[in-house]
């Protein structure tokens, strides 16, 4: 578990500043620089005041998991760290994230899953919207790569390049065959995309979010889904 107080300084306390100016209200518009600070201290204060936790200025498991972040021994992955599986870097980056769930009491929301969210122009506040989108924009962003800016599944369809023969990480963009609409994805729409992990003659597999309110992997069907794009940076 990384902790963090005042003085700390690095990647991972541009992420807490950046959750902090999120969720804190009013917003205390950190600088997000790295540098745990005296603003800082007093936003996780605040923080720690309005969510009910011991207000001590330090960054522990609880105020991690306050802040929607899934309890892990290193929870944030360096943007730059190669997968270890000899695959693109997002993929790790989003192996990382595997487990992230809804919150399912009335009233509250994963803030990890808020995180996602603000990386598209909906910029929506809740867990409830569907989410596969801003995950995919989320981790492309954590990877050094730009998105689409879109919580539309649909969006991707024109991002990046066109690839034929799907790899390890390819953006996938997949649509259901009848309806608009799919329980599982919670996708409105009938589009949902994800990152392939690999395939058969009937079925893909991808990682991604909002697959069963989460991030997971998931086996999709062809016979009930077509897969309308593999997409490259």
């Amino acid at each position: 578990m990384i902790i963090l107080r005042q003085g700390s300084h690095g990647d991972d306390v541009s992420r807490l500043q950046h959750l902090l100016n999120l969720t804190v209200k009013p917003s205390p518009h950190l600088v997000e620089d790295g540098r745990f600070g005296e603003r800082t201290h007093q936003a996780v204060i605040t923080f720690q005041s309005q969510h009910g936790l011991k207000a001590d200025g330090i960054v522990g498991p609880q105020t991690w998991t306050a802040l929607g972040q899934k309890m892990s021994p290193s929870p944030f992955l360096p943007a730059a760290a190669p997968a270890a599986s000899g695959g693109p870097a997002w993929m790790a980056i989003a192996k990382q994230e595997l487990g992230i769930h809804e919150n399912s009491l009335p009233g509250q929301n994963n803030k990890r899953i808020i995180e996602y969210h603000s990386t598209t122009s909906l910029h929506a506040t809740d867990d409830e919207t569907p989410w596969c989108s801003s995950f995919v924009n989320w981790v492309m962003k954590q990877a050094g790569h730009p998105g689409t800016n879109s919580a539309g599944a649909k969006s991707w369809l024109d991002w990046g390049s066109a690839i034929q023969n799907p790899r390890e990480g390819s953006v996938t963009v997949i649509q259901k065959k009848h309806g608009t609409s799919d329980k599982a994805t919670g996708s409105t729409s009938g589009f949902h995309v994800a990152f392939y992990v690999s395939g058969t003659a009937t079925s893909v597999r991808l990682l991604g979010g909002n697959q069963a309110d989460s991030v997971k992997y998931s086996n999709f069907l062809l016979s009930a889904w077509n897969v309308k794009a593999y997409r490259w940076p």
